[in-house]
């Protein structure tokens, strides 16, 4: 039975003991195998905290990136001020995770030569669980400040620009990697990953000028960004994952690519291993964010959209019956991909000129129709985010594999094929309703 294997565990002092010091200024959440999570904010402060919460049902313990001076201060209402000055730091932790263990091994890789390309030294690593890893860069390693702003107050935009850099860094050495290790067999990646062959073969010109196929490993190198966000957690270091039984054992960094899953059976774990270890090298991940900042403004320099994806500002709400099918369908409510459909449900309907509260108050409803939904902290956290963040910036585009097709909701119609972004669906047809209103009211005037 899980529940005893979990106990036996946690009863462990050496367990104890490491994930009592990666829980030092974190805020802590626990899980009750199905029951879910207990009370936030949480604290893990004895050794024998642990252990009580093993003998309660706990069957995982969740951390966060940030570091607080007083975890219990957190509050579901405090303003973005209260929470940058209730927050000391973050930890960079980079959550890889390409649904197949051998293709995350090598995206893990490349990510920690990426990093020590940069001068790091302090980074540690750790098998997520399943089927990905945990990366991560402890706060230390970053300067105090950038431009004269405090980097402890450059959450959750600066670990999300710098994550974004890694994976523009490393997907094309991913590519070649996995394709070496299929063999060049194409087939064999689309059976794996699910995907059709159009979303991650591409054709190349090579010297000779001949069309070859390369691969794009992009639509399932999976590093997350997006869900970098305010009291995000991720699994603690030698905590179990539930679906797989297995625990989230840091390994040594320059080893990713021999790991095996045995290795992290809890009659087999040693604990040896650091995960964010502390006794670091001052500012030696200053080029690393640095560099990261410089590549957003190039990004954004340099891929422009296209005048047909570039959206004027709406002076009035759009109604819901002009919106496109994958937005109606998201909003009838999702299985998965819930956390994806905030950040394109915010994003669409502040373009379609949806006011901050408006938006709020739909994404809750939204929210109760979820057969499973997602906490209301979490909710408020991704709403604060767009609204510190001020820049209006549209829905991802439809041909985005990540989000509507993959979410299951893109059931095209016949205009869903003249766009390239749900929010012109939706601009198309009020434009045709304001015309015929136009031409109505003109017969009317005739007669």
């Amino acid at each position: 039975m899980f529940i005893s294997k979990t106990l036996k565990f946690y009863k462990r002092s050496d367990i104890q003991e490491a994930m009592l010091a990666s829980a030092e200024n974190k805020e802590i959440a626990i899980k009750y195998g199905e029951r879910g999570f207990g009370r936030r904010p949480d604290v893990l402060q004895y050794k024998s905290d642990i252990l009580e919460h093993a003998k309660k049902g706990a069957t995982s313990f969740h951390c966060s990136e940030e570091l607080w001076y007083n975890p219990l201060h957190i509050n579901r209402n405090m303003k973005p001020k209260e929470m940058d000055d209730l927050r000391s730091g973050w930890d960079l932790v980079l959550d890889i995770d390409c649904k197949l263990l051998e293709y995350s091994k090598i995206a893990a890789y490349y990510t920690i030569k990426v990093l020590r390309h940069y001068g790091i030294k302090s980074i540690t690593c750790k098998f997520s669980g399943n089927k990905g890893f945990h990366i991560a860069v402890p706060f230390e390693s970053f300067p105090q400040k950038i431009g004269g702003t405090e980097v402890n107050k450059m959450f959750p935009e600066a670990p999300r620009r710098i994550a974004a850099y890694v994976k523009y860094l490393i997907k094309d050495h991913v590519s070649n990697a996995i394709l070496k290790l299929e063999k060049n067999d194409f087939e064999t990646i689309v059976k794996k990953t699910g995907k059709k062959p159009q979303e991650i073969i591409r054709l190349e010109t090579n010297e000779y000028g001949d069309k070859v196929e390369k691969l794009n490993a992009e639509p399932f190198l999976d590093i997350d960004t997006i869900l970098i966000s305010s009291r995000h957690l991720f699994r603690m270091p030698y905590s179990f994952h539930e679906k797989s039984q297995l625990v989230s054992i840091p390994i040594n960094p320059d080893k990713v690519l021999s790991f095996k899953k045995s290795d992290a059976k809890p009659e087999n774990i040693v604990v040896k291993q650091d995960f964010l270890n502390r006794d670091v090298e001052k500012n030696e991940a200053s080029k690393l964010i640095i560099q990261s900042f410089d590549f957003e403004v190039k990004e954004k320099e340099e891929y422009k959209p296209k005048q047909e994806c570039q959206f004027d500002e709406i002076s009035e709400a759009l109604p819901e019956e002009l919106f496109p099918p994958c937005i109606k369908n998201i909003l009838e409510g999702l299985e998965d991909g819930k956390k994806r459909a905030i950040f394109a449900l915010s994003n669409f309907l502040s373009n379609v000129g949806w006011s901050d509260k408006e938006i709020e108050d739909r994404i809750n409803e939204w929210n109760k129709s979820n057969p499973d939904p997602l906490r209301e902290v979490y909710i408020k956290g991704q709403l604060r985010y767009k609204v510190q963040r001020k820049e209006k910036i549209p829905p991802p585009n439809c041909d985005n594999k990540g989000y509507y097709v993959d979410m299951l909701v893109c059931k095209p119609d016949s205009l869903c094929r003249k766009i390239k972004n749900p929010l012109q669906y939706t601009k198309i047809k009020a434009k045709s309703l304001s015309h015929q209103k136009k031409k109505n009211t003109k017969k009317k005037d005739k007669k």
